[in-house]
């Protein structure tokens, strides 16, 4: 369990301490917000860090008065009101600038514009699209594996189990923020958001759309303790309209002093939804479609291919310790904050990577293919299926998968896919009712297509 920082004495009643007078220098040392690596840490964390002969109390007082004067209220939560405040770590500001930098419609736009015949691209960003449904599915609890979640979504079949009702409900639920972005949000919107991603599942067990009234639910970690006791139901409308109205505040301009970056905003909201827990269950996945709902409405639309589940499932006792060292700390945000903010500088790097991947893979597949024989050959759609074939970013191909990644007919989709067995490059199975088609032996390709 985590240990919750003593109260923390003033500068006045500090200096006063009987043993502040013994190790002056030392105290005032520890007078500020960070720790020398440049870490927002708990006092749980930093207890073990200070010198055995000082004062717990009194090393935490040093910290918390620095952080004090450096914090700005951000958010408004509970009843009767509390405001959470921030500040900004550098992880925090690694974090605005890397979005600023890749995130955003215009990168995006010229990342797509930089690889020639993109239609390949698409194969990996709607791989992208569906990582996050997935993973923010596991990470409560699904248990359906991520191959067979991926076979559930490309082939667009009915779900078998809960579980892979539950992955369904998420990616019906991404869907959906990414089709309201340009819409305010409301009550409405966030009851809707959950209906959308829950419903079918069980809805005994969801009440799908529908806000807890006289339930009282508690969080638990892993051992069945209580970690949060959510505010009671009572005024729980009320409260979330005050949410709403934060959220929907006219963004100022950078150079004005009520500026903040839509990061933060994105992901206080993120936690104001974990702190409410609205509903009776699925509070988490609804936060974190929020979260990507304020990012696509600030125009971050690389968010779609971003998937932040994917970390915070390999770390899920590091994104429950964030909330609760915020809980813990007089609603201080910047844990939560920081710790986001970390779990998004790698996600966005992985999704930089992998376009980095896909474009040097494209511009050499494009380079064999353009000085061989094969290339008069081919139409634009089967040089697509054949580059993401031999790329290895997808293995099996049915009529309906090439229809949705390449925007074509099915007609024009299955004729591509034939005619790459007719030129042997593919081979073709039944699978039930559908054909699957596969590609042969790389190596072969190239023997029988490479020019002398």
């Amino acid at each position: 369990m985590l240990k919750p920082p003593p109260q923390a004495l003033g500068p006045a009643q500090a200096a006063t301490h009987p043993a502040f007078a013994l190790a002056a220098a030392d105290y005032l040392a520890l007078h500020q917000p960070l720790d020398d690596k440049g870490r927002y840490l708990h006092f749980d964390e930093l207890r073990h860090r200070w010198p055995p002969t000082l004062v717990p109390v009194l090393c935490w007082s040093m910290v918390k008065s620095a952080r004090l004067k450096a914090q700005s209220p951000l958010l408004p939560l509970d009843e009767p009101v509390r405001w959470a405040a921030w500040m900004a770590t550098p992880q925090i500001h690694k974090a605005i600038t890397l979005v600023d930098q890749q995130a955003t419609s215009a990168a995006l736009e010229y990342m797509t514009g930089r690889i020639g015949e993109k239609a390949h691209f698409n194969y990996l960003l709607n791989d992208l699209i569906e990582d996050e449904a997935i993973s923010s599915s596991q990470l409560e609890g699904a248990a359906t594996t991520t191959l067979v979640a991926k076979d559930l979504l490309k082939r667009k079949r009915l779900p078998r189990t809960p579980d892979e009702r539950m992955i369904l409900g998420n990616y019906r639920m991404m869907k959906f923020a990414w089709e309201q972005r340009r819409a305010p949000l409301s009550v409405q919107l966030i009851e809707q958001m959950h209906e959308v991603g829950v419903a079918g599942i069980d809805d005994e067990k969801y009440a799908p759309g529908q806000f807890r009234n006289h339930d009282q639910v508690v969080v638990l970690d892993g051992d069945g303790n209580v970690v949060h006791t959510p505010p009671p139901a009572q005024g729980l409308e009320t409260r979330l309209q005050r949410l709403v109205e934060w959220v929907n505040v006219d963004p100022v301009g950078v150079e004005a002093p009520g500026y903040l970056h839509p990061l933060i905003r994105a992901i206080a909201l993120h936690f104001a939804i974990g702190f409410e827990h609205p509903f009776r269950d699925g509070n988490g996945r609804v936060a974190r479609a929020l979260f990507y709902w304020f990012m696509f409405k600030s125009d971050y639309c690389a968010f779609r291919y971003i998937a932040i589940s994917v970390l915070l499932k390999n770390a899920p006792v590091k994104y429950g310790r964030s909330y609760l060292c915020t809980e813990t700390d007089d609603l201080d945000l910047t844990y939560f904050i920081d710790y986001q903010c970390a779990v998004i500088v790698r996600a966005v790097s992985s999704f930089s990577e992998a376009y980095t991947r896909s474009l040097a893979d494209a511009q050499s597949f494009e380079h064999w293919l353009r000085g061989s024989e094969l290339y008069a050959h081919l139409n634009e759609h089967q040089r697509a299926v054949l580059q993401v074939a031999r790329s290895g970013s997808e293995r099996e191909f049915t009529a309906v998968t090439v229809k949705e990644n390449l925007g074509c007919s099915y007609n024009t989709a299955s004729a591509a896919l034939n005619g790459l067995v007719d030129l042997d490059l593919f081979i073709k199975n039944k699978r039930g009712r559908e054909w699957v088609f596969r590609m042969v032996d790389q190596a072969a390709i190239q023997r029988m297509w490479t020019r002398p």
